[in-house]
């Protein structure tokens, strides 16, 4: 039961098991029900064509009585004692009384008069029995009841074989006044032959259905699992390869399958991609690292062999510029891990304030324009982050600026935007991207000393989008660049 196939199979199997099982009952039910309806009309037809000879004064021994096979027959008077009965009737249950021998009964037949000499009242229509039978009436003479007869189930014997029927029971009046009960059966052949019939079928037809139906279930799961099966396969093969250029087989289908086999080329993608920076970043960082370790080793080295060769100025550049780049690194590092800025709450304005004012050895003296305090220009965020964006823009325009660079702040449509422009080369217009990818540097012919190492941008990037907002670049009105950093201004909750 481990399996998907199996589980959905067994399901739908004893999904469909209970219904087939439950509309089979239902259908053998409403089968029955009808035909013994069906036989219960044909026994009151019987009986009433029994009633209607006694309603019209046969006497009881002349009575044209049906086949018993077909329909026995009992007559009883008002006190149960019996009549007249089918011949060939050998024993009956179900009618009230078993026998099958009539009693003597008087059952006075009609004079042609209405009214009986003895007394007793007028027997028409209309009257009760008695309080036993308050609820039955009782047929004018020579009538045979309207009322619905009553039904029963029983069993008849004729010539030896022994059958069950449904019997009615119908009254009729002489025209004497006397009221008598004809007790008529049907048999019950054809209900219980039909009904077999059907059980057997059922009983036949359903484990063959439910063996179908769990084949069918079978093959169609294992059909719409098969590329499921082909995903997991190549997704181990990848796994045991570590080769992500390969990719799953997608399937033609639109369904919830190929949706998946499609998202997993798309993970699939954003991991190698997400890997081979990864290893070009490992690769570029070594390669930054070396310079700067070899130029102090080697003064170092210089300097152990020949005191007074030491160049210290030297040495503490190259050890600087290693502890920028360590720690450009550690936040690179810090950032793909997915370390969260803070929540605090900060005036932009002022930020770039006291961190142009702290930069007292730039090459270019830096114009500020900042709004007064009153208009709020507050971020919500990471002091240090949202200042180390500000210093990597500016020390990007202070290596490339000829005479100026202006930095700004000014809300616009719910958003802080700190621009920062200088009057430099500018950045050619396919190239506007590029520079925000890690260790790329645009004029390979600066040293790196000069040029660095390739990282402020990516950084200050990297920590804008981490801030919700975006870093971008466009051609400053000097004819240098211009970049844009928008973060969601904070909302004044004054307002």
């Amino acid at each position: 039961m481990r399996s998907v196939r199996a589980r959905t199979a067994l399901g739908a199997t004893v999904v469909v098991a209970v219904a087939l099982i439950g509309a089979g009952l239902a259908v053998l039910l409403v089968l029955r029900a009808n035909l013994t309806d069906q036989a219960g009309l044909q026994a009151e037809v019987a009986a009433r064509e029994v009633a209607g000879q006694l309603a019209l004064d046969v006497p009881v021994h002349q009575l044209d009585l049906p086949d018993a096979e077909e329909h026995p027959v009992q007559v009883t008077d008002e006190d149960g004692r019996l009549v007249a009965v089918s011949e060939d009737l050998v024993a009956i249950t179900g009618t009230g009384t078993d026998r099958v021998e009539p009693q003597a009964s008087a059952v006075p037949t009609s004079t042609g008069t209405g009214t009986d000499d003895d007394g007793g009242g007028d027997r028409h229509g209309g009257e009760d029995r008695g309080d036993d039978d308050a609820n039955v009436s009782i047929p004018a003479r020579g009538e045979v009841s309207a009322d619905d007869p009553d039904f029963t189930n029983g069993t008849a014997t004729v010539d030896g074989g022994t059958a069950d029927y449904r019997f009615a029971s119908v009254s009729a009046t002489t025209g004497a006044g006397v009221t008598l009960t004809v007790h008529a059966g049907a048999p019950l052949a054809t209900e219980q032959k039909a009904v077999g019939s059907v059980r057997r079928a059922m009983l036949i037809g359903l484990p063959v259905m439910l063996l179908i139906v769990a084949a069918v279930t079978w093959l169609m799961t294992r059909r719409a699992l098969r590329p499921v099966e082909g995903i997991r396969a190549e997704m181990s093969a990848i796994t045991a390869s570590e080769d992500l250029s390969r990719r799953v087989p997608e399937p033609g289908s639109r369904d919830e399958i190929a949706r998946l086999a499609r998202t997993t080329n798309e993970t699939l993608t954003a991991l190698e991609a997400s890997v081979d920076r990864q290893r070009r970043f490992v690769a570029d960082a070594s390669h930054e690292l070396r310079s700067p370790i070899a130029s102090l080793r080697t003064q170092l080295e210089v300097g152990a062999a020949h005191p007074e060769l030491l160049d210290v100025p030297g040495a503490v550049t190259d050890t600087v510029r290693l502890q920028a780049l360590a720690a450009d690194l550690l936040l690179l590092a810090r950032l793909d891990a997915g370390e969260r800025p803070g929540s605090t709450r900060l005036d932009m304005g002022a930020l770039v304030r006291e961190e142009v004012s702290q930069r007292t050895g730039d090459r270019i003296p830096v114009t500020v324009s900042v709004p007064p305090p009153s208009e709020p220009l507050e971020v919500t965020g990471s002091r240090s982050q949202l200042a180390r964006i500000v210093g990597n823009l500016l020390d990007n325009a202070e290596r490339h600026a000829e005479s100026s660079v202006a930095v700004s702040v000014r809300t616009e449509r719910g958003s802080v935007v700190v621009a920062v422009s200088d009057d430099g080369p500018g950045v050619p217009e396919p190239e506007r991207e590029r520079i925000f990818e890690r260790f790329v540097r645009l004029d390979d012919a600066r040293s790196r000393d000069e040029g660095g190492a390739g990282l402020g941008l990516a950084i200050a990037r990297d920590v804008a989008r981490r801030h919700q907002g975006t870093l971008t670049v466009t051609r400053s009105p000097e004819g240098g660049a211009c970049f844009e950093l928008r973060l969601p201004a904070r909302p004044d909750p004054g307002r």
